[in-house]
């Protein structure tokens, strides 16, 4: 017989796992990286982000959507995922001056295109990496 907690056990491997499957996929930032892509000018989208974050696992929804339908994403703009409780008060994120986790910024080298801060809504993430596109 299964006891409850057999299921909180289970469910906590699961989520586990998930948290690791997700985390594979990601372009995770060491200090350097992304300073080193905008300096040369790059289109770059950072993902201010923290596994225990609700609203970053719905933005990651969001953008891998998007990222499936529109290929040129991928081909025109570097994602890269800044581990909020590693980086938040890093170089960084006081340079850019980001509030909290959950930040979407979009960066054309230096000069910053758009952001959202705990918005998860799939038009405005749409338009955020529209707005990148449109700046090559």
């Amino acid at each position: 017989m299964i006891n409850r907690r057999t299921i909180l056990a289970a469910a906590s491997v699961f989520a586990l796992l998930s948290g690791s499957a997700l985390a594979a996929d990601k372009n995770f930032y060491t200090p350097g990286t992304a300073e080193r892509q905008m300096d040369a000018g790059e289109l770059v989208l950072l993902d201010f982000w923290a596994s225990w974050c609700t609203t970053c696992a719905a933005q990651v929804r969001v953008l891998d959507r998007l990222r499936a339908e529109n290929p040129e994403y991928d081909r025109a703009i570097s994602f890269i995922t800044v581990d909020w409780d590693q980086h938040a008060q890093g170089d960084l994120a006081r340079q850019l001056a980001i509030p909290r986790r959950s930040t979407l910024v979009a960066m054309k080298g230096r000069t910053e295109i758009g952001r959202i801060v705990a918005g998860t809504r799939e038009a405005d993430i749409k338009a955020l990496l529209d707005a990148a596109l449109a700046a090559r």
